[in-house]
Protein backbone atom coordinates (compact mmCIF):
# COMPACT_ATOMS: atom_id res chain seq x y z
CA UNK A 1 0.00 0.00 0.00
CA UNK A 2 1.54 3.35 -1.04
CA UNK A 3 1.75 5.93 1.73
CA UNK A 4 1.61 9.72 1.53
CA UNK A 5 1.72 12.62 3.97
CA UNK A 6 -0.23 15.72 2.94
CA UNK A 7 0.83 18.98 4.65
CA UNK A 8 -1.38 22.07 4.56
CA UNK A 9 -1.41 25.47 6.25
CA UNK A 10 -3.85 25.72 9.14
CA UNK A 11 -6.94 23.61 9.72
CA UNK A 12 -7.35 21.07 6.88
CA UNK A 13 -11.15 21.36 7.25
CA UNK A 14 -11.22 25.01 6.13
CA UNK A 15 -13.62 25.70 3.27
CA UNK A 16 -11.32 27.80 1.10
CA UNK A 17 -10.92 26.59 -2.48
CA UNK A 18 -7.37 25.37 -1.93
CA UNK A 19 -8.24 23.46 1.24
CA UNK A 20 -11.26 21.85 -0.43
CA UNK A 21 -9.07 20.76 -3.35
CA UNK A 22 -6.44 19.36 -0.98
CA UNK A 23 -9.05 17.46 1.02
CA UNK A 24 -10.59 16.06 -2.16
CA UNK A 25 -7.22 14.78 -3.36
CA UNK A 26 -6.38 13.22 0.00
CA UNK A 27 -9.75 11.43 -0.06
CA UNK A 28 -9.22 10.35 -3.69
CA UNK A 29 -5.85 8.80 -2.88
CA UNK A 30 -7.40 6.89 0.02
CA UNK A 31 -10.13 5.64 -2.31
CA UNK A 32 -7.39 4.28 -4.57
CA UNK A 33 -5.76 2.34 -1.75
CA UNK A 34 -3.23 4.87 -0.48
CA UNK A 35 -2.57 5.40 3.20
CA UNK A 36 -2.77 9.19 3.59
CA UNK A 37 -1.94 11.23 6.69
CA UNK A 38 -3.02 14.89 6.57
CA UNK A 39 -1.15 17.38 8.76
CA UNK A 40 -2.46 20.90 9.34
CA UNK A 41 0.28 23.28 10.45
CA UNK A 42 -0.19 25.81 13.23
CA UNK A 43 1.15 29.32 12.83
CA UNK A 44 0.87 32.19 10.37
CA UNK A 45 1.09 31.62 6.61
CA UNK A 46 2.18 32.44 3.96
CA UNK A 47 4.50 34.91 5.70
CA UNK A 48 5.51 32.45 8.41
CA UNK A 49 6.05 33.19 12.07
CA UNK A 50 8.16 31.13 14.48
CA UNK A 51 5.24 28.80 15.21
CA UNK A 52 4.78 28.03 11.51
CA UNK A 53 8.50 27.40 11.04
CA UNK A 54 8.63 24.99 13.97
CA UNK A 55 5.47 23.24 12.79
CA UNK A 56 6.79 22.53 9.30
CA UNK A 57 10.19 21.48 10.66
CA UNK A 58 8.54 19.06 13.09
CA UNK A 59 6.25 17.62 10.40
CA UNK A 60 9.12 16.96 7.98
CA UNK A 61 11.53 15.72 10.65
CA UNK A 62 8.96 13.09 11.63
CA UNK A 63 8.99 11.57 8.13
CA UNK A 64 11.30 8.59 7.53
CA UNK A 65 13.88 8.71 4.75
CA UNK A 66 12.29 8.21 1.35
CA UNK A 67 8.78 9.16 2.50
CA UNK A 68 6.43 10.75 -0.01
CA UNK A 69 5.18 14.17 1.09
CA UNK A 70 2.87 16.66 -0.63
CA UNK A 71 3.12 20.23 0.67
CA UNK A 72 0.56 22.86 -0.27
CA UNK A 73 2.20 25.98 -1.66
CA UNK A 74 0.73 28.17 1.07
CA UNK A 75 2.63 26.10 3.65
CA UNK A 76 5.95 25.80 1.84
CA UNK A 77 6.47 28.98 -0.20
CA UNK A 78 7.67 31.09 2.71
CA UNK A 79 9.95 28.44 4.27
CA UNK A 80 12.54 27.47 1.65
CA UNK A 81 15.27 26.72 4.21
CA UNK A 82 13.12 24.14 5.98
CA UNK A 83 12.16 22.56 2.65
CA UNK A 84 15.76 22.45 1.43
CA UNK A 85 16.93 20.82 4.67
CA UNK A 86 14.77 17.74 4.02
CA UNK A 87 14.65 17.69 0.21
CA UNK A 88 17.46 15.19 -0.34
CA UNK A 89 15.99 12.50 1.91
CA UNK A 90 12.26 12.92 1.13
CA UNK A 91 10.18 12.63 -2.04
CA UNK A 92 8.65 16.12 -1.97
CA UNK A 93 5.77 17.28 -4.16
CA UNK A 94 4.76 20.94 -4.20
CA UNK A 95 1.07 21.64 -4.82
CA UNK A 96 0.64 25.17 -6.22
CA UNK A 97 -2.77 26.80 -6.58
CA UNK A 98 -1.22 30.14 -7.52
CA UNK A 99 2.11 31.79 -6.72
CA UNK A 100 2.15 33.62 -3.40
CA UNK A 101 3.41 36.82 -5.03
CA UNK A 102 0.23 36.98 -7.13
CA UNK A 103 -1.93 37.74 -4.09
CA UNK A 104 -3.81 41.05 -4.27
CA UNK A 105 -2.78 43.84 -1.92
CA UNK A 106 0.94 43.10 -1.59
CA UNK A 107 3.47 45.88 -1.90
CA UNK A 108 6.47 45.53 -4.19
CA UNK A 109 8.80 44.48 -1.37
CA UNK A 110 6.41 41.69 -0.32
CA UNK A 111 6.04 40.49 -3.91
CA UNK A 112 9.79 40.35 -4.37
CA UNK A 113 10.28 38.55 -1.07
CA UNK A 114 7.60 35.97 -1.88
CA UNK A 115 8.94 35.37 -5.37
CA UNK A 116 12.50 34.78 -4.17
CA UNK A 117 11.34 32.57 -1.32
CA UNK A 118 8.93 30.47 -3.40
CA UNK A 119 11.47 30.06 -6.22
CA UNK A 120 13.90 28.57 -3.70
CA UNK A 121 11.25 26.32 -2.15
CA UNK A 122 10.05 25.00 -5.52
CA UNK A 123 13.63 24.24 -6.56
CA UNK A 124 13.80 21.71 -3.71
CA UNK A 125 10.66 19.81 -4.76
CA UNK A 126 10.96 16.67 -6.85
CA UNK A 127 7.77 17.51 -8.74
CA UNK A 128 5.23 20.34 -8.83
CA UNK A 129 1.48 19.90 -9.33
CA UNK A 130 -0.30 23.02 -10.57
CA UNK A 131 -4.08 23.27 -10.46
CA UNK A 132 -4.43 25.00 -13.84
CA UNK A 133 -2.50 25.43 -17.10
CA UNK A 134 -2.39 29.15 -16.29
CA UNK A 135 -0.55 28.51 -13.02
CA UNK A 136 1.71 26.01 -14.77
CA UNK A 137 2.79 28.71 -17.22
CA UNK A 138 3.29 31.19 -14.36
CA UNK A 139 5.79 28.80 -12.79
CA UNK A 140 8.21 29.36 -15.66
CA UNK A 141 8.97 32.67 -13.93
CA UNK A 142 9.94 30.64 -10.86
CA UNK A 143 12.56 28.62 -12.74
CA UNK A 144 10.59 25.36 -12.52
CA UNK A 145 11.46 23.17 -15.53
CA UNK A 146 8.39 22.17 -17.53
CA UNK A 147 9.23 18.47 -17.18
CA UNK A 148 8.77 18.70 -13.40
CA UNK A 149 5.28 20.23 -13.62
CA UNK A 150 2.04 18.29 -13.83
CA UNK A 151 -1.36 19.99 -14.21
CA UNK A 152 -4.38 18.58 -12.38
CA UNK A 153 -7.39 20.88 -12.60
CA UNK A 154 -10.18 20.66 -10.00
CA UNK A 155 -13.31 18.63 -10.56
CA UNK A 156 -16.95 18.96 -9.63
CA UNK A 157 -19.46 16.93 -7.70
CA UNK A 158 -22.23 15.83 -10.08
CA UNK A 159 -25.29 17.97 -9.33
CA UNK A 160 -28.77 18.48 -10.74
CA UNK A 161 -29.74 21.68 -12.50
CA UNK A 162 -30.53 24.50 -10.12
CA UNK A 163 -34.21 25.23 -9.61
CA UNK A 164 -33.77 28.74 -10.97
CA UNK A 165 -32.64 27.42 -14.36
CA UNK A 166 -36.05 25.97 -15.10
CA UNK A 167 -38.41 28.31 -13.27
CA UNK A 168 -40.15 31.28 -14.95
CA UNK A 169 -37.76 34.15 -15.64
CA UNK A 170 -39.49 36.87 -13.67
CA UNK A 171 -39.44 38.46 -10.27
CA UNK A 172 -36.42 39.02 -8.03
CA UNK A 173 -33.00 37.96 -9.29
CA UNK A 174 -31.06 36.00 -6.67
CA UNK A 175 -27.30 36.57 -6.97
CA UNK A 176 -24.67 34.44 -5.26
CA UNK A 177 -20.98 35.07 -4.62
CA UNK A 178 -18.92 32.32 -2.97
CA UNK A 179 -15.51 33.63 -1.93
CA UNK A 180 -13.52 34.18 1.25
CA UNK A 181 -13.56 37.86 2.21
CA UNK A 182 -10.02 38.86 1.30
CA UNK A 183 -8.89 41.75 -0.97
CA UNK A 184 -8.20 39.44 -3.92
CA UNK A 185 -11.85 38.39 -4.17
CA UNK A 186 -13.10 41.87 -5.11
CA UNK A 187 -16.15 42.16 -2.86
CA UNK A 188 -15.60 45.93 -2.76
CA UNK A 189 -16.02 46.10 -6.53
CA UNK A 190 -19.21 44.02 -6.33
CA UNK A 191 -20.72 46.23 -3.63
CA UNK A 192 -19.89 49.40 -5.57
CA UNK A 193 -21.38 47.94 -8.75
CA UNK A 194 -24.62 46.79 -7.13
CA UNK A 195 -25.01 50.18 -5.45
CA UNK A 196 -25.50 51.61 -8.94
CA UNK A 197 -28.23 49.10 -9.81
CA UNK A 198 -30.75 49.58 -7.02
CA UNK A 199 -33.58 50.24 -9.47
CA UNK A 200 -33.62 46.50 -10.23
CA UNK A 201 -35.08 43.80 -7.99
CA UNK A 202 -32.18 41.69 -6.76
CA UNK A 203 -30.77 40.05 -3.64
CA UNK A 204 -27.10 39.06 -3.28
CA UNK A 205 -25.75 36.52 -0.79
CA UNK A 206 -21.98 36.49 -0.23
CA UNK A 207 -20.89 33.16 1.23
CA UNK A 208 -17.32 32.85 2.46
CA UNK A 209 -15.10 33.02 5.52
CA UNK A 210 -15.09 36.28 7.46
CA UNK A 211 -12.09 35.54 9.70
CA UNK A 212 -9.19 35.14 7.24
CA UNK A 213 -8.81 38.93 7.01
CA UNK A 214 -11.13 40.38 9.69
CA UNK A 215 -10.16 43.98 8.97
CA UNK A 216 -11.07 43.61 5.29
CA UNK A 217 -14.30 41.79 6.13
CA UNK A 218 -15.32 44.64 8.43
CA UNK A 219 -14.44 47.16 5.72
CA UNK A 220 -16.78 45.37 3.31
CA UNK A 221 -19.55 45.30 5.93
CA UNK A 222 -19.06 49.04 6.49
CA UNK A 223 -19.17 49.66 2.75
CA UNK A 224 -22.50 47.83 2.54
CA UNK A 225 -23.91 49.88 5.42
CA UNK A 226 -22.66 53.16 3.97
CA UNK A 227 -24.50 52.40 0.72
CA UNK A 228 -27.64 51.38 2.64
CA UNK A 229 -27.61 47.90 1.14
CA UNK A 230 -27.83 45.81 4.33
CA UNK A 231 -31.19 44.38 3.28
CA UNK A 232 -29.97 43.43 -0.20
CA UNK A 233 -26.36 42.23 0.27
CA UNK A 234 -25.84 39.66 3.01
CA UNK A 235 -22.44 38.50 4.29
CA UNK A 236 -23.37 34.96 5.23
CA UNK A 237 -20.00 33.53 6.32
CA UNK A 238 -18.94 29.96 5.53
CA UNK A 239 -21.50 27.26 4.84
CA UNK A 240 -20.97 23.49 4.82
CA UNK A 241 -21.18 21.76 1.47
CA UNK A 242 -24.78 20.56 1.86
CA UNK A 243 -26.09 24.02 2.71
CA UNK A 244 -23.94 25.56 0.00
CA UNK A 245 -25.71 23.28 -2.46
CA UNK A 246 -29.03 24.70 -1.27
CA UNK A 247 -27.76 28.22 -2.01
CA UNK A 248 -26.68 27.29 -5.52
CA UNK A 249 -30.07 25.71 -6.08
CA UNK A 250 -31.91 28.96 -5.35
CA UNK A 251 -29.58 31.17 -7.40
CA UNK A 252 -30.29 32.87 -10.73
CA UNK A 253 -26.80 34.27 -11.37
CA UNK A 254 -23.40 33.46 -9.90
CA UNK A 255 -20.99 36.40 -9.54
CA UNK A 256 -17.26 36.23 -8.78
CA UNK A 257 -15.52 39.65 -8.97
CA UNK A 258 -12.01 38.36 -8.13
CA UNK A 259 -8.97 40.33 -9.17
CA UNK A 260 -7.10 37.06 -9.71
CA UNK A 261 -7.63 33.31 -9.41
CA UNK A 262 -5.28 30.40 -9.98
CA UNK A 263 -8.31 28.45 -11.20
CA UNK A 264 -11.66 29.45 -9.64
CA UNK A 265 -13.35 26.24 -8.50
CA UNK A 266 -16.61 27.98 -7.64
CA UNK A 267 -17.06 28.87 -11.32
CA UNK A 268 -17.24 25.23 -12.37
CA UNK A 269 -19.37 24.41 -9.32
CA UNK A 270 -21.91 26.99 -10.50
CA UNK A 271 -21.77 25.78 -14.11
CA UNK A 272 -22.26 22.19 -12.94
CA UNK A 273 -25.73 23.33 -11.86
CA UNK A 274 -26.40 25.15 -15.13
CA UNK A 275 -25.95 28.57 -13.54
CA UNK A 276 -24.70 31.47 -15.68
CA UNK A 277 -21.69 33.35 -14.31
CA UNK A 278 -20.48 36.93 -14.37
CA UNK A 279 -16.84 37.01 -13.36
CA UNK A 280 -13.58 38.67 -14.38
CA UNK A 281 -10.71 37.71 -16.64
CA UNK A 282 -8.25 37.86 -13.73
CA UNK A 283 -5.61 35.13 -13.83
CA UNK A 284 -7.02 31.76 -14.85
CA UNK A 285 -10.65 32.93 -14.78
CA UNK A 286 -10.49 33.83 -18.47
CA UNK A 287 -9.98 30.12 -19.16
CA UNK A 288 -12.02 28.54 -16.35
CA UNK A 289 -15.35 30.05 -17.43
CA UNK A 290 -16.66 27.93 -20.32
CA UNK A 291 -17.40 29.85 -23.49
CA UNK A 292 -21.05 30.82 -23.70
CA UNK A 293 -21.75 30.16 -20.00
CA UNK A 294 -21.26 33.71 -18.77
CA UNK A 295 -19.57 37.07 -19.09
CA UNK A 296 -16.00 37.99 -18.17
CA UNK A 297 -15.05 41.59 -17.41
CA UNK A 298 -11.77 43.32 -16.63
CA UNK A 299 -10.82 42.76 -12.97
CA UNK A 300 -11.21 45.80 -10.75
CA UNK A 301 -13.35 47.64 -13.32
CA UNK A 302 -16.51 48.60 -11.43
CA UNK A 303 -18.21 50.14 -14.45
CA UNK A 304 -17.58 47.05 -16.58
CA UNK A 305 -19.22 44.94 -13.87
CA UNK A 306 -22.14 47.41 -13.70
CA UNK A 307 -22.62 47.10 -17.46
CA UNK A 308 -22.58 43.29 -17.38
CA UNK A 309 -25.05 43.13 -14.49
CA UNK A 310 -27.32 45.71 -16.12
CA UNK A 311 -27.35 43.63 -19.27
CA UNK A 312 -28.32 40.58 -17.22
CA UNK A 313 -31.16 42.41 -15.47
CA UNK A 314 -32.60 43.97 -18.62
CA UNK A 315 -32.14 41.36 -21.37
CA UNK A 316 -34.27 38.19 -21.03
CA UNK A 317 -32.78 36.73 -24.21
CA UNK A 318 -29.27 37.08 -22.80
CA UNK A 319 -30.33 35.37 -19.58
CA UNK A 320 -31.80 32.45 -21.51
CA UNK A 321 -28.77 32.18 -23.79
CA UNK A 322 -26.33 32.08 -20.90
CA UNK A 323 -28.46 29.55 -19.02
CA UNK A 324 -28.38 27.34 -22.09
CA UNK A 325 -24.62 27.83 -22.44
CA UNK A 326 -24.02 26.88 -18.82
CA UNK A 327 -26.29 23.84 -19.12
CA UNK A 328 -24.47 22.71 -22.27
CA UNK A 329 -21.06 23.14 -20.60
CA UNK A 330 -21.90 20.72 -17.78
CA UNK A 331 -21.12 17.67 -19.91
CA UNK A 332 -17.46 18.64 -20.31
CA UNK A 333 -16.74 19.05 -16.58
CA UNK A 334 -14.63 16.35 -14.93
CA UNK A 335 -15.79 14.63 -11.75
CA UNK A 336 -13.64 14.58 -8.64
CA UNK A 337 -13.18 10.83 -9.15
CA UNK A 338 -11.58 11.46 -12.55
CA UNK A 339 -9.43 14.22 -11.11
CA UNK A 340 -8.31 11.92 -8.29
CA UNK A 341 -7.09 9.37 -10.82
CA UNK A 342 -5.14 12.10 -12.63
CA UNK A 343 -3.66 13.31 -9.34
CA UNK A 344 -2.38 9.86 -8.44
CA UNK A 345 -0.81 9.56 -11.89
CA UNK A 346 0.87 12.94 -11.43
CA UNK A 347 2.72 11.56 -8.41
CA UNK A 348 4.76 9.21 -10.59
CA UNK A 349 8.55 9.49 -10.26
CA UNK A 350 10.26 12.67 -11.39
CA UNK A 351 13.83 13.88 -10.97
CA UNK A 352 15.23 17.28 -10.13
Amino acid sequence: MPTMTFIVAGDPAQLTGSHVYDARMAAALRDQGWQVDVIGLEGRFPEPDATATKALEAALSAQPDGASVIIDGMAMGGLPDVIAKHAARLDLTALVHHPLADETGLDEAQRTRFKISETRALAAARRVIATSPFTSHRLAEYDVPAERIRVVEPGVEPAPLANAVARPDDGRQQLLCVATLTPRKGHDVLVDALAQLTEFDWQCDCIGGLTHDPRHAEAIATRIRDKVLEDRIRLVGERPQDRLGESYDQTDLFVLPSHYEGYGMVITEAVSRGLPVITTTGGALAYTLPRGAGIGVTPGDTQALVAALREWFTDPELRQRLRQGASDARAALRSWDEVGQAFAKALSPATR
